[in-house]
C-alpha cells in the first residue's frame, strides 16, 4: 500500500475513538495526500466555471480556519498575508471582495509553494492552540468541527474538479494508476421494499454534529411508498440511451429537455465511444463501461426522465432517510480506495428488507427541492452564509459517493446542486407508490 493509499484508509471522524486534535490533524494531512499524485501545473487550472483548482481548495480550507478561528481565539496570531483573503474567501459577502468563482485559475500567484506554506503557517496555529487548551463544549471547539467537515467537503470537491480536468485533456491521464476493477455484464438483481406510511420524525436530533440545514427536526406525513434495493445501473442506463430516449421530448421536464439540446447531452457525463463501445472517464483514466456498476455523473433532469421512463419516480428525501433510518453509514467511499461506483453487493439472504448502497457509490438525486424546514433559522454571523442563502432553485442529494471521506456523511445530510450539474458523482434509484 502506497502513502497516498494509507492517506486515503484513514477515518479522521471518528470522535469516539480519537480526539479533535487528532482528527483536525488527520484531515488536514488527508488533503495534502489527496493533492500529493498532482503536478503543480495540475493544480492551477480550472476545467469551468462550477469547478476549482487544486491549489484554491487547499488554500481555501486553510483560510476558513484562519478567518474564523485564529485571528479570534488564538492572542498573538500573525496574519499570513493580508492579500489572501481577497484570493481564497468563496462566498462570504460579511469577509469582503473576492476573486471571481469562474476566474480562480487566473491566481498563478500565489505559488503551489506558498500554499503549502501557508497550511503549515495555520496548522502551526492550530497546534498552539490546542496547546493552550480547547474546552470541547465552547465556541472553539464547535468552529473547530464545522473546519473539520467543511475541508472534508473540499477533499471530495478536489477530486471531482480534478476528474473535471482530467476528462476534457487529450491524454486522458489517470488520477491514479491502478489496475481496472472487475467489471460485470449485469447489476444484481433488483427488488422493492415497502415501507409504511403515516407521521415520521425526520432532521437530525441535534446529538452530535450537523450542518444547519438539517435541522429542526420535524414531523413529516409519509404516504406508502416503496423504493429500489440497489442503484441504476450503467447497464439500465444504456437501454435507456438505446430506446432514444435523449431524443424523446415526452420523456423530459422542460428546463431539462432545454438542457439536452443546447448542451448536445446524449449519454452520461464522461462517457465516450470508441471502435463503438462506450467508455468512460474516471480517476483511474478512461475504462470500458462497467454495465454492473451504479450509472454516475448525471444530472437531475436524466435522472427525472429515466426514472419516468422507467415507470417509476425519484423518492423524496424524507423517503430516502427513513429508508436509511437504522444503517450502518458504510460502503463505498473514499477509504475504500476504489476512486469509482461499484456493483452492488448481493443480498446474504433472501428475502432482505433493507435496500442496498444507501452511502458511497453516488449521490442519490432526489425530488425534493432545497429548502429550509420548518422553523430553520440560519446562524449568526459569518457562517449563517454557509448554507442558507442557497436554498432556492437546487435539489437534494442523499447518501454519500465513492469519493465522499470516510465518516462525513449521515442519514440526515442534505447535499444540494442545481438541476443542470452532472460533474459530481450523482446517481439515482427508483421509488414508486404503494
Amino acid at each position: 500500500m502506497t502513502i497516498v493509499d494509507r492517506k486515503l484508509h484513514r477515518s479522521p471522524q471518528d470522535p469516539t475513538a480519537e480526539s479533535q486534535a487528532t482528527r483536525l490533524f488527520a484531515t488536514r494531512q488527508l488533503s495534502l495526500g489527496l493533492a500529493a499524485p498532482l503536478s503543480p501545473e495540475d493544480q492551477v487550472v480550472q476545467a469551468m466555471e462550477d469547478a476549482s483548482p487544486t491549489k484554491w481548495h487547499l488554500a481555501h480550507v486553510t483560510w476558513f480556519f484562519e478567518t474564523f478561528i485564529l485571528q479570534h481565539h488564538l492572542p498573538g496570531y500573525r496574519i499570513f498575508d493580508a492579500k489572501f483573503n481577497f484570493c481564497f474567501n468563496s462566498y462570504y459577502e460579511s469577509q469582503g471582495e473576492r476573486q471571481p468563482r469562474p476566474k480562480r485559475a487566473l491566481l498563478t500567484r500565489p505559488s503551489n509553494a506558498e500554499v503549502l506554506a501557508y497550511r503549515a503557517h495555520i496548522d502551526e496555529g492550530l497546534h498552539a492552540l490546542f496547546t493552550r487548551g480547547v474546552d470541547p463544549a465552547g465556541e472553539v471547539a464547535r468552529l473547530v468541527e464545522v473546519g473539520i467537515n467543511h475541508e472534508q467537503q473540499h477533499q471530495e470537491l478536489l477530486l471531482t474538479d480534478i476528474l473535471a480536468l482530467f476528462a476534457q485533456s487529450p491524454l486522458r491521464p489517470a488520477y491514479r494508476e491502478a489496475p481496472p476493477l472487475p467489471a460485470g455484464d449485469q447489476a444484481p438483481s433488483l427488488s422493492y421494499v415497502a415501507f409504511d406510511g403515516g407521521i415520521h420524525e425526520v432532521g437530525h436530533s441535534g446529538t452530535g454534529f450537523h450542518w444547519d440545514n438539517e435541522a429542526p427536526r420535524r414531523k413529516a406525513l409519509i404516504h406508502p411508498f416503496r423504493l429500489a434495493d440497489r442503484l441504476v445501473s450503467n447497464g439500465e442506463w444504456l437501454e435507456f440511451m438505446q430506446a432514444n430516449s435523449y431524443s424523446n421530448a415526452a420523456l423530459w421536464l422542460a428546463d431539462g429537455w432545454t438542457a439536452v439540446n443546447r448542451e448536445g447531452w446524449e449519454a452520461p457525463n464522461y462517457w465516450h465511444k470508441r471502435d463503438g463501445e462506450w467508455h468512460q472517464m474516471g480517476l483511474r483514466g478512461l475504462q470500458p463501461v462497467d454495465l454492473a456498476a451504479p450509472v454516475c455523473h448525471v444530472s437531475y433532469y436524466e435522472a427525472d426522465a429515466f426514472a419516468r421512463w422507467a415507470g417509476k419516480r425519484l423518492p423524496t428525501e424524507f423517503e430516502w432517510e427513513i429508508a436509511a433510518e437504522g444503517l450502518e453509514v458504510a460502503g463505498n467511499m473514499l477509504g475504500s480506495r476504489a476512486l469509482r461506483a461499484q456493483t452492488a453487493p448481493e443480498h446474504h439472504s433472501s428475502g432482505c428488507d433493507r435496500p442496498r448502497q444507501m452511502f458511497g457509490d453516488v449521490w442519490e438525486w432526489t425530488q425534493s427541492a432545497y429548502l429550509p424546514y420548518p422553523g430553520y433559522r440560519p446562524p449568526v454571523g459569518a457562517l449563517g452564509e454557509y448554507n442558507g442563502k442557497f436554498m432556492v432553485s437546487q435539489q437534494v442529494l442523499r447518501g454519500a459517493s465513492c469519493v465522499t471521506p470516510d465518516g462525513h456523511s449521515r442519514a440526515t445530510y442534505r447535499n444540494f446542486f442545481y438541476p443542470q450539474q452532472r460533474w459530481q458523482f450523482m446517481g439515482l434509484r427508483l421509488a414508486e407508490e404503494v
